[in-house]
């Protein structure tokens, strides 16, 4: 029997709906494994960028100079108190504080009514004592023209020449406390051991003096201010950087702005227990007077480090359970973590002392956390971008 009318139409909608279904299974499968390559590719993407890149750079073989900030005190090259040697009343002065006086110039006058009695007195024992002892000569002449006759004794004659003798003495003795009442006199007259300046006056017309540094007050003071002394004290582990003859530059508050040169003349050879630093002591030119002795001073002292010492950024240094360390990249492009000793701390730079190798690539800025063996992707390093004019062709 012939086929009915709609079979050939149904035919066709059951192949239409199979081709639909392959379609639509082959766009499902595409979906799948395009899902799976995406996820691939993230999981590489998202394991790729959990190595941290790093930057790295080899150690510097250079001769780095640094500098030692300290405070100092400035101090007059020469100073001098200057006291009363003999008791009295100062009559004038003749120079203020600021004064500029030469070697034995004058400065002050003092009344010494005692000194001169005694002086007085002590002549007039030794115009006494030249009056005995020339009697005794005369009569110890005398007694001796006797001698050869039987008139006089030898006995006699012999005390009259020691009594000539003893009278001798006493003039030389006599002669000998006006000297000295003479120098006590000249002591009245108060001059300048060197030359230099006026920096301390305490005392005035009409003031009582007392004799001696002990209880008497100080009068004038005197200092040589055309060089100065710095003093400062240096921690004991710079101080084998600090030899004489090292340069410094001093700064002062009252001239900002300006510095001035100096140098270490010497030092202590000391540690001081309980701050644990060296005195030094440096000499600076003051021909100019503009640096005040007694004074506050900022000392930078020049410190040459070893020549050609391997220097690293100090970000570079990493401090974990072993102590000091520095981060580098080794063969396969893992973290190798090697400990160092710092030679000196530079602020930005510091010097190694041992540990590192000048062939090392030290990564300069290591993470937070970073761990020995760790994987690690070195950073290309940035190149220089070209001139406007090498770009537009005008570099040729």
């Amino acid at each position: 029997m012939p086929p009915p009318e709609g079979q050939p139409r149904i035919h066709g909608l059951r192949r239409t709906g199979i081709i639909a279904g392959v379609v639509a299974l082959a766009i499902v499968a595409y979906g799948v494994f395009t899902r799976a390559s995406e996820s691939a590719r993230l999981r590489d993407w998202t394991e790729a960028q959990a190595v941290p890149v790093v930057a790295v750079e080899a150690p510097k073989h250079v001769t780095n100079a640094a500098g030692l900030e300290l405070p100092g005190r400035l101090e007059a090259y020469t100073r001098a108190s200057i006291y009363a040697r003999v008791n009295g009343y100062v009559k004038s002065w003749r120079r203020d504080i600021g004064a500029h006086v030469r070697a034995g110039e004058e400065l002050a006058i003092i009344d010494t009514p005692d000194i001169d009695q005694q002086l007085e007195r002590a002549r007039a024992d030794l115009v006494v004592a030249n009056a005995n002892a020339e009697l005794a000569r005369t009569t110890a002449t005398r007694w001796q023209a006797l001698a050869g006759t039987d008139a006089v004794s030898q006995q006699d004659v012999d005390q009259r020449t020691s009594a000539f003798n003893a009278s001798l003495a006493q003039v030389k003795a006599a002669q000998a406390a006006v000297d000295g009442l003479v120098v006590q006199k000249g002591y009245a007259r108060i001059v300048a051991p060197f030359g230099g300046t006026v920096t301390r006056r305490d005392t005035d017309v009409g003031a009582l003096i007392n004799s001696g540094s002990g209880s008497g007050p100080e009068l004038f003071e005197v200092s040589d201010t055309t060089k100065l002394r710095v003093y400062v004290s240096v921690p004991q582990t710079s101080v084998p950087g600090v030899q004489p003859g090292t340069k410094a530059t001093i700064t002062v508050p009252e001239r900002p702005g300006k510095t001035y040169a100096a140098a270490v003349e010497a030092s202590a050879q000391a540690v001081n227990s309980q701050s644990g630093t060296t005195l030094m002591q440096l000499l600076v030119d003051n021909r100019n007077g503009e640096l005040l002795p007694g004074g506050y001073a900022n000392v930078r002292i020049d410190l040459a480090g070893p020549a050609n010492a391997l220097t690293v950024p100090s970000s570079a240094l990493v401090f974990n359970a072993r102590g000091l360390a520095i981060a580098t990249v080794g063969e396969g492009s893992k973290v190798q973590m090697k400990p160092v000793i710092v030679a000196r701390d530079l602020g930005q730079l510091v010097e190694i002392a041992s540990g590192l190798a000048a062939t090392d690539q030290v990564i300069v800025n290591p993470p937070d956390g970073i761990l020995d063996g760790a994987p690690v992707r070195v950073a290309e390093p940035v190149k220089p971008k070209a001139a406007d004019g090498v770009k537009r062709g005008l570099g040729r």
